[in-house]
Order: structure tokens, then C-alpha cells, then sequence
């Protein structure tokens, strides 16, 4: 061995703390120990020595260290340098195996529809902050709690489908969603600014088992290009259910938002709900924004009517919808009893397969789902008494009476009736205004149909239901027009569709007077509207966006109304269409 190298080794060990095999020599000169050559001070534990070749600079004395895969040098005393720099590199060298380059887009291949086999190819990166938006989002529209982000099986699935994600705390994600909400308010603020559309509001109070009083605001119009838009503008605590408390919350939510055009404000039939349209009313008066001075403000929801119609009616038929009612409940209160009522329908060869569901008194759609599933069972029923004998003693006991499964049957039609027109009216996703009168009249013409049938039953029912219907829609006065000029508006309708239903719901004289009223009413907030263009036109040189008719979107497959075809039979009498 040289001069020279016995000098090195000696230099060496006086560093390290431990003996080293003999080092070598790189084409520079400097002497190279092993890759595990530590400073002096305790044996090191750091995985990043696999990744660094140490060495003593031979001019210097410092200790280098020497990356394995792109031979880049480093101070790699550890007493003097640590070894962040060294472990920054390992997790940003391209050279290394296994890192990749956070930069470089991937391919993946996003399906289009319902097809998974077909779709475009396009390029993906990781991105840690649309990962994190994306996430906020899944929470809101799946309505998932914040913790949902510390379950074990989230972080099993995100590491094993995007190992770099990190995760973020529940706090994290609160905090992330209510960013996405305060995004999103803005942008619907800056659209609502720029288009300056008159909007129709809806609202809803509840209370809380809490005991909170909350209310619901929520904003729908039709855009420029005849989209129908619906956006939530407000929930939050209200301090009463008092008609004051409501019109305030209202007005500082409009407020807010900088709403000052509304077009209707539709709420159910609380008596408060007067005085909070009352409230924004005379707001709207003195804002000078309001139509016809705010007289068509107020529309009372017509979903809360037939709801109140049809709450009175089940009083009447409560025996057979309590049996029904306590039956459902044995069966269901044991897993053995609904096992021996499958059996007793196999056997008796029903081919229901829906399941047995018990109602809430206070939710008639309910009781309607309840009693349309058990009808289909009625020969399962008679079957499981005979196999269950305390079935027949136990729910006539609590019940306090017995089955009439004729009734069933007709309160079923009934309350079928009314189901289906809610569901019609309640429609969020098309526009419903056009068919508000279609549905009222159809709905009166049924209940006529009742108060003329044999069965003294039908017929006692439809009297008490045509009273009751009465209350609320016998007087055209009290019924907001606007339902009447939509459907004026609607291609479909027209005037004479509405004329026949006025004849033949308030009788020939009658029934032409409510028509003509309905009609120059329409013509009134015709020249309304007509003025306020003129007056808009002589300011701005705009011109405005010529309207087109946008087809209607079909809502399900139902009947056309009877006064509608009515009226459709006499335009082709007198020539004006032609028969298809």
C-alpha cells in the first residue's frame, strides 16, 4: 500500500467512529468510503444512506455525499448539515426509481354516458387541490358527514387509488365546503347581477326536534336561453313562526343577494305566511320593483291545499286504515312473523313483491303507500290469521275494529288521485305554473264524479271533499290569477280550454263572467309590461333578444286534463284545427 493511501485511511478513521474497510479512489481524487459512512457520533439510522455514496474531500476535509443515480454531491456532515437536503432529493430525484414526475400528465380514458366501454381519451395529473375541492363537493351533494374523511375504509380506498392524496382533517373539509359554498355564492351573485332576472321566491318553515324554527328560501326563474333554474338562497334559524319574524328574514336574504325583482312568492296556508307577504309586499311597493303594485304576489301552495283536503277526508275512513295500520305493525315487529307472512303469501301465490311498510299518521302520501302494498296481501292476510292465532285478537283489540277491504280499496283510488296530482305539482325539475288549473279542475271533476256515484260511501266522501274544496278554490277571487294567465300563455290551452272549465265548474252565466274578469285582468298586466319595454327601449339602444318556444320536456306519462279535451273537441267542430 502507497504512502498516500495509509495517509487517507488515517484521515478516515479519524473522522468516523468506527473502523471502514479500505476505501477507493474516484477519478477526481477524492476518497470514497462505503455508501453507511456516518460522521462521528452515534450509528446512523436514516434510510437515506441507501441512497448516497459518502466520501472525505480530499482537499477540504469536508464529507460529501454522492447521489447513487444522477451523481450529485452534497454536504452530508450531519452534525453540521442534518440531512434534510439529503432526504429533499431522494423524494425529488427523477433518477430514483419509483419517483415520478409530479408535472407529467397521464393518460385516462373517461367514459361518455352510461357506456364505460366507450369514451374519450384525455390527460390526468395529480392535483392536490381539485382533489380537495372534489372531495368538499361529494360531501355536500352526498350529504355525508365531515368525519366521513377519517373513516378507515376512505383512507384503505384513496391509498390505494391515489397514494399521494393527503388527507385532511374533518376541520379541513368544513372548512374546504364552506370555500366551495362562498365560490359558488359569488358566481350565482355575479349571474344574477349581470342577467337582472325577475325571480319567483318559495319558502318553507319548520321546527327542529330541537325546538329551532328554520326557514327555507329558494329562488326560481327562467334564463335567456329558457332554462329553468332553481338555487337554494338561504337556510337558517328564524326566531318565531310569527308572520313579522318570516317577512324579515325573507326581505335581509333578498337583501343580501341584492334581489329586488320578484315576481311571486308562493308559501303554504298558514295564516302567518298572510302577514309575512304582507311585509314584503309594502317593501316592494316602496323599492318600486313589484307587478300590478304587488297583486299577484301571493300564491298559496297549491301541494299544502290538497294536503289539508285530504288530512280531513282520512278522519272519516280511520277504522279501516287502523286495522291495516296495527297489522302491518305485528308483522313487522318480528323477524319469524314476516318469515311466516312470505311463507303464507307464497302459498296463497301472491306476486307482490314489495314489502310490508307502516305508515306516519301525520304523512297522508304515506298512509297511501301503506295501504297500496298491504291491498296486494289481502289473501295473505286471511292466510296468516289462520296460522297466527293471536294475529286476529291482538290487532282487532288495538285497532278497536275490523277490516273493510272494500273501503281499503276506495280510499286507495282516492288518495291515489290526490298522490298522483302532488306529485305532478311538486315537480322541481319543469315548469309546473301552465298546469296549476288543469290539475285543480281535473281534480274538481273527479270529486264531482264522487258526489254523483251509487255508493252512498263515495258519495258521502266526495260531499264532505267538495266542501272542503270549496274553502279553498270554490271563489275565484280568492285565487291568484297568475295561474289562470299561464295557462292563456301555454300553446296547449289558450283561452277556450279555460273557458269551458269556468262554464262548467261555475255554471254557463257564471262561469262567462269569472272568464271575462280573468281575461281583461291578463290584458291589464299585458299594457304593464308592454310600458315598462317602451320604457327600457327609450333608454337603452339595445335591442332585445328575439323569444322562441322551447319544446316542453315530457313529465310522465299521464291523461290530457277533461276540460282541455273538451275544448279541443270543440275547436275541431268549428273548424279552427284540424283532427289528428
Amino acid at each position: 500500500m502507497s504512502n498516500s493511501q495509509e495517509e487517507a485511511d488515517s484521515n478516515t478513521v479519524a473522522i468516523v467512529a468506527q473502523p471502514i474497510s479500505t476505501p477507493a479512489s474516484d477519478e477526481s481524487g477524492n476518497e470514497i468510503g462505503k455508501a453507511t459512512l456516518p460522521p462521528k457520533g452515534p450509528k446512523q439510522r436514516s434510510k437515506v444512506w441507501e441512497y448516497f455514496e459518502v466520501y472525505v474531500d480530499k482537499e477540504k476535509g469536508d464529507i460529501k455525499g454522492k447521489c447513487k443515480y444522477c451523481q450529485k454531491e452534497y454536504a452530508a456532515d450531519t452534525k453540521k448539515n442534518g440531512t434534510s437536503a439529503l432526504n429533499y432529493h431522494v423524494k425529488t430525484c427523477k433518477k430514483i426509481p419509483g419517483n415520478e414526475d409530479k408535472t407529467q400528465s397521464q393518460l385516462s380514458l373517461q367514459p361518455s354516458g352510461d357506456d364505460e366501454s366507450t369514451g374519450m381519451l384525455s390527460t390526468w395529473k395529480f392535483d392536490q387541490a381539485a382533489i380537495r375541492k372534489s372531495l368538499a363537493r361529494m360531501i355536500i351533494v352526498d350529504e355525508l358527514p365531515f368525519k366521513f374523511v377519517e373513516c378507515e375504509g376512505f383512507k384503505e380506498f384513496m391509498h390505494n387509488a391515489c397514494p399521494r392524496f393527503k388527507f385532511p382533517s374533518r376541520w379541513t373539509v368544513s372548512h374546504d365546503c364552506f370555500r366551495l359554498y362562498t365560490d359558488e355564492r359569488l358566481k350565482l351573485k355575479h349571474y344574477l347581477k349581470k342577467n337582472d332576472q325577475r325571480i319567483s321566491i318559495t319558502t318553507d318553515t319548520w321546527t327542529s326536534i330541537q325546538q329551532i324554527n328554520y326557514i327555507c328560501i329558494t329562488a326560481h326563474f327562467i334564463d335567456r336561453d329558457w332554462k329553468l333554474h332553481n338555487f337554494f338562497l338561504n337556510f337558517c334559524p328564524i326566531s318565531s313562526h310569527k308572520g313579522e319574524s318570516i317577512g324579515r328574514a325573507i326581505e335581509t336574504c333578498l337583501l343580501e343577494w341584492r334581489i329586488d325583482k320578484v315576481f311571486t312568492i308562493t308559501v303554504d296556508n298558514a295564516s302567518s305566511n298572510d302577514v309575512a307577504v304582507e311585509h314584503l309586499k309594502r317593501k316592494f311597493i316602496n323599492w318600486g320593483t313589484t307587478i300590478a303594485n304587488g297583486k299577484y304576489l301571493h300564491i298559496r301552495c297549491i301541494a299544502h291545499i290538497i294536503n289539508l283536503i285530504v288530512q280531513d277526508d282520512l278522519k272519516d275512513l280511520d277504522p279501516a286504515i287502523r286495522w291495516v295500520r296495527e297489522a302491518v305493525k305485528y308483522i313487522r315487529s318480528s323477524p319469524a312473523r314476516l318469515k311466516k307472512f312470505k311463507e303464507c303469501a307464497d302459498s296463497v301465490q301472491v306476486e307482490c313483491k314489495s314489502t310490508l311498510c307502516l305508515d306516519v299518521c301525520t304523512r297522508w302520501n304515506s298512509t297511501y303507500l301503506m295501504l297500496s302494498v298491504a291491498e296486494k296481501y289481502e289473501k295473505t292476510f286471511e292466510r296468516f290469521e289462520l296460522e297466527d292465532l293471536y294475529f286476529g285478537v291482538e290487532v282487532d283489540a288495538n285497532s278497536k275494529g275490523f277490516v273493510d277491504w272494500d273501503v281499503v280499496r276506495r280510499t286507495i283510488t282516492m288518495l291515489g288521485f290526490f298522490y298522483d296530482t302532488t306529485i305532478r305539482v311538486s315537480g322541481s325539475l319543469y315548469v309546473t305554473s301552465n298546469t296549476f288549473w288543469t290539475e285543480i279542475s281535473d281534480l274538481l271533476s273527479a270529486i264531482l264524479e264522487w258526489t254523483r256515484s251509487d255508493d252512498s260511501n263515495v258519495k258521502g266522501m266526495g260531499t264532505k271533499t267538495k266542501t272542503k274544496f270549496d274553502k279553498y278554490w270554490g271563489n275565484i277571487d280568492q285565487m291568484n290569477k297568475i295561474i289562470f294567465f299561464a295557462v292563456v300563455l301555454d300553446p296547449h290551452e289558450k283561452f277556450m280550454a279555460m273557458e269551458v272549465s269556468f262554464c262548467d265548474i261555475y255554471g254557463e252565466n257564471e262561469g262567462t263572467e269569472v272568464f271575462e274578469r280573468v281575461k281583461m285582468s291578463l290584458y291589464d298586466i299585458f299594457k304593464e309590461y308592454k310600458n315598462m319595454l317602451q320604457i327600457e327601449s327609450g333608454h337603452s339602444s339595445e335591442t332585445s333578444p328575439s323569444s322562441t318556444t322551447s319544446s316542453n320536456e315530457s313529465v310522465g306519462n299521464r291523461p290530457r286534463g277533461h276540460y282541455k279535451l273538451i275544448a279541443k273537441k270543440r275547436r275541431i267542430e268549428s273548424g279552427h284545427v284540424h283532427a289528428k
